[in-house]
């Protein structure tokens, strides 16, 4: 029993550090760009907070979205559409112009995505069960999907913030 009480706040403590972690525009960043595939076509993303807005404002390549789509372990297409502002058809046309650019709101949206998930990895423990968190309803949301919020700046910001209560213990 007491291993098990042990156990469980070396997890606490490793959860809150990852979420210290993440705190770090850098690091955290670094991340998304990994989720994109940002630094496998030669860019970066920089060392302070315009370094985002630059990079995305620059274009990124269509393929940012089939590399995000290959990183997700439990999330279907219909999702990432829905999460990216995308339809399966716009995504079709992408696939065949890899190295053209996706618009600045496209880019913007996959940007916000990949960071939400990030975040959301770094409170759940894995990605996997942070993908199943975002299709899950949320009794802080209202009993809202968080997925089904990413569709406007503001669901965007009530997603953050709640992912931030749930990471420092406020539930509801």
């Amino acid at each position: 029993m007491a291993q098990k009480a042990t156990a469980s706040r070396r997890s606490q403590k490793s959860t809150v550090a990852e979420i210290d972690v993440l705190q770090n525009w850098e690091q955290l960043h670094r991340r998304v760009a990994g989720l994109l595939g940002i630094e496998a076509v030669g860019r970066s993303v920089g060392t302070d907070p315009l370094g985002a807005h630059f990079l995305l404002e620059g274009g990124i390549p269509n393929r940012a979205i089939d590399h995000l789509a290959g990183c997700l372990k439990v999330m279907g297409q219909d999702s990432l559409e829905q999460a990216i502002g995308m339809s399966l058809r716009t995504l079709q046309r992408k696939e065949k112009k890899p190295l053209g650019l996706l618009s600045h709101e496209q880019a913007g949206r996959a940007w916000q995505f990949a960071e939400l998930l990030t975040k959301a990895t770094a409170v759940f423990g894995t990605q996997e069960e942070a993908e199943q968190w975002f299709e899950r309803p949320a009794i802080g949301l209202n009993q809202k999907r968080p997925i089904d919020l990413l569709t406007t700046p503001a669901g965007v910001k009530i997603v953050e913030d709640y992912l931030e209560r749930l990471a420092y213990g406020v539930y509801a």
